[in-house]
């Protein structure tokens, strides 16, 4: 699903409007009530539930409130609409759907003071239309004390396409912002619901469909996408019934070193986890037996070690040759350390390499002073630096901006060819065609040392079981996330640590139903 701007989504809007002749109030007309039909499956349940009261400010997000409460009081709900005032400042598809909310058993009332509202609101719900995409700035007046007193109130908050006070485009907030526990955006997600703090803001987002013709957004020529779980659901290939350990793919991964041996098993038991067949960890022979009994699932192999210093000699690289023959997809960097030899293996290795790899760790840290190397590499590969490892690469520190952090990303793969996972909050997937993803799962919980380890290993996985590079990088970062959610919703984001994040990615397939 593609990300919009609010100079992007006002242009659509414009298009449908003018040009395929889709009037303004049929837009707001089908926001309204789909929001509602949305709400009422939950709202419409209990008797406590059945009184909402609706914020509408006086723009177009407000015209959306009107609608909404209009739906909700023909579903069932006790609805009251509190406006801010006066009436003829509304503007003309808000005054319409005013109106329309009038003739209704909905009751309005005008907001001219913030004293004109009670102390405490009765029922379940508030649904938030002051402020809309179009808002910037910091809200002022009687704006900014409403959306402090919804904040204030008990019951739990619904954004109609964005939260009050939040800008769409950075998903920051300059004064007083709305704090939802659902946003229901419309047409198509903004970017400022999955940055933060706008992620945390908006609560749960869901995307509400408007009637905007595909061809419009088609036309649009809009570059980036966010990844949703229809996206990798897609993308995940299907299991033959019949198939045996060999037809599910073999992964080496050459990983580990004295101190980092949980790298390296993390790595293998999330690669097994996502459904590889047979995954192979190449590692110093003097921390072998650390490995193989932390990883039982996987099978070890000992490499040539530096003098016992439990680290990858160089002497090995023909042997780590032979073994990456022997399968599908490799897995370079968790847990090898930056002896200089090994880094020395790293590069020749990568140089010659003939078949899909992701980088990660110290596979990156090798390349930092020779990434002109991966320009002549011919096998696709996946690097997913965090912004530190990114710096070191590029020499380029990681935007905070959204929009400056998508380019750089877009320019590094483009740069040196290569499937770029660039991690962070939101994490970001670019390709060397300009394609670009953003991702919509994740959270702190997972700012724990080993959650790359996890990734890497589950990106490795799905190369290992046929996926390109970029859909192995795609899918490999939402399920991570997906697994990292579910984890913190059980055992909250504080507790969480990077082996939890391998014990849920099963209910992150099964919630994918992959």
């Amino acid at each position: 699903m593609k990300l919009v701007t609010t100079e992007q989504i006002r242009r659509i809007d414009r298009e449908t409007i003018d040009n395929v002749g889709i009037p303004g109030p049929e837009l707001m007309e089908n926001a309204g009530r789909g929001i509602a039909e949305r709400l009422a499956n939950f709202i419409i349940d209990t008797e406590a539930s059945e009184k909402v009261s609706v914020f509408c400010g006086k723009g177009n997000n407000g015209g959306d409130g009107f609608v909404v409460a209009r739906h909700l009081d023909r579903a069932g709900a006790s609805v009251t609409v509190y406006f801010i005032g006066p009436i003829d400042n509304l503007s003309l598809d808000a005054r319409l759907n005013f109106d329309r909310a009038a003739g209704t058993g909905v009751e309005l009332r005008e907001i001219g003071d913030i004293d004109h509202l009670p102390d405490r609101l009765d029922g379940d719900w508030i649904i938030d239309a002051v402020f809309g995409t179009g808002f910037s700035g910091s809200p002022r007046g009687l704006g900014a004390q409403v959306i402090e007193y919804i904040n204030q109130q008990p019951q739990r908050v619904i954004a109609v396409d964005i939260p009050s006070g939040l800008d769409a485009d950075s998903g920051r907030h300059e004064g007083a912002v709305i704090e939802a526990d659902y946003t229901f955006t419309l047409a198509l997600p903004k970017y400022g619901l999955y940055v933060s703090p706008g992620r945390e803001l908006a609560g749960r987002v869901e995307t509400v469909p408007i009637g905007v013709p595909e061809d419009v957004i088609h036309r649009s020529d809009l570059q980036i996408e966010l990844i949703t779980p229809a996206t990798v659901a897609e993308l995940i290939p299907i299991r033959k019934p019949d198939g045996h350990k060999g037809d599910f793919g073999k992964l080496f991964v050459l990983a580990g070193s004295t101190g980092l041996t949980g790298a390296a098993a993390m790595t293998a038991r999330s690669a097994l986890r996502c459904g590889c067949g047979l995954t192979k960890v190449g590692c110093p022979s003097t921390v072998l037996p650390v490995i193989a009994g932390i990883c039982m699932e996987a099978t070890s192999h000992p490499l040539p070690d530096v003098a016992k210093k439990g680290a990858l000699a160089l002497r090995g690289l023909g042997e780590v040759r032979k073994l990456t023959a022997e399968h599908d997809a490799v897995a370079i960097g968790p847990g090898i350390g930056q002896h200089h030899e090994t880094g020395e293996l790293v590069r020749r290795f990568v140089t010659k390499l003939d078949r899909q790899a992701v980088i990660d760790a110290d596979g990156l840290n090798a390349l930092v002073g020779h990434i002109d190397i991966l320009k002549s590499v011919e096998a696709p590969l996946v690097l997913t630096p965090h912004p530190g490892e990114f710096r070191r690469l590029s020499g380029k520190a990681v935007p905070d901006d959204i929009h400056e952090r998508i380019s750089v990303t877009r320019e590094f793969a483009k740069t040196y060819g290569v499937v770029l996972v660039l991690k962070g909050s939101p994490t970001l997937v670019a390709d060397t065609d300009g394609h670009c993803y953003l991702n919509s799962t994740g959270n702190s919980g997972m700012a724990t040392g080993g959650s790359g380890d996890v990734l890497t290993g589950a990106i490795g996985s799905l190369l290992a079981q046929g996926m390109s590079c970029l859909d192995a990088a795609v899918a490999g970062v939402y399920i991570h996330g997906l697994a990292g959610d579910l984890a913190a919703e059980e055992l909250t984001e504080r507790a969480v640590i990077a082996g939890d994040l391998i014990a849920y990615i099963p209910q992150a397939f099964e919630l994918l139903g992959c």
